[in-house]
């Protein structure tokens, strides 16, 4: 299960450290992409497969399911893990989520994100404010 809040350096060389407790999720391989809020989405392979699956499946008739589909599948890309467990992140996939310097990676379950600090400090004041109302509309879908 991939949970948890840490923040990262991005090197000069675009490399970003994946935290060691989430490196083994990944030891069959990884997909990066754009993700929803300007953020990025790390998925293992076989998370990927199902997600790319689910996304090839929707209907090319729906305007916004074939622009979500692309949107994702176009910027998907396959990373390696060097030895030090870094990443290399594609420059599009720098630019679409503001990332600079400064990096935080968050698990959620069964896929990471990355965010550019900036960002994920905002996203998260909002959402913290906003927790009450969002648990309300959890609950009416049984959660």
């Amino acid at each position: 299960m991939l949970i948890g809040e840490y923040k990262h350096i991005i090197d000069t060389k675009k490399r970003l450290a994946i935290p060691v407790k989430f490196r083994r999720s990944f030891s069959q391989g990884a997909v990066i992409t754009r993700g929803i809020d300007n953020c990025l989405v790390l998925y293992s392979s076989k998370e990927w497969e199902s997600m790319a699956d689910k996304l090839g499946k929707l209907p090319a008739s729906q305007t916004e399911a074939r622009s979500f589909a692309r949107i994702m599948l176009a910027g998907a890309m396959a990373v390696k893990f060097d030895r030090l467990g870094r990443i290399l992140i594609p420059d599009y996939l720098k630019e679409y989520a503001f990332l600079k310097k400064k990096a935080v990676v968050i698990g959620l379950y069964n896929r990471l994100e990355v965010w550019s600090e900036e960002k994920w400090e905002s996203y998260k004041q909002r959402a913290e404010k906003d927790v009450g109302d969002l648990a309300s509309k959890l609950g009416e879908l049984g959660l």
